[in-house]
């Protein structure tokens, strides 16, 4: 029996990297990422509020107040000049005990500023309770 001890083929120096057990680490790492990610950001148990609309109703006290595509403004259906006779006539509805609530309807394609002005002119006259009137879906 012939055995051949240190063959000039074995005995040469290997110059690159064996990038092979590199990559299978790397995709042990990267399963295991994806698996973990997901149960970490959603492991705090939270009750989130669920979407309610409710139905206002419209009583006889509350002041409706309507701005039209024109910018004109409305209180229930009397037309008034501006602004100013808006406040005046807010203000003995302000001076009421309780304070009525004030309903803006507001047309969709009227300009943001004339809806604004009336919003202004509720705060002026000292009204807290404001809200708008809206068509569901």
């Amino acid at each position: 029996m012939a055995m051949n001890v240190g063959s000039d083929a074995e005995d040469e120096i290997i110059g690159q990297i064996n990038t092979t057990p590199l990559v299978d680490v790397m995709l042990v790492l990267l399963i295991i990422f994806l698996i973990t990610i997901p149960v970490v950001t959603t492991s705090v148990k939270v009750n989130l509020p669920k979407e309610s609309n409710l139905i206002r109703e419209t009583k006889p006290e509350n002041v409706i107040i309507s701005v039209d595509a024109r910018g004109k403004i409305f209180l229930y259906d009397t037309p008034l000049k501006n602004t100013n006779d808006l406040i005046e006539r807010l203000n003995k509805f302000a001076a009421k005990q309780p304070q009525p609530e004030v309903q803006i309807r507001g047309d969709a394609q009227s300009d943001f500023e004339s809806v604004g002005s009336v919003i202004y002119a509720v705060q002026r006259a000292g009204i807290t309770k404001v809200g708008f009137i809206t068509e569901p879906n």
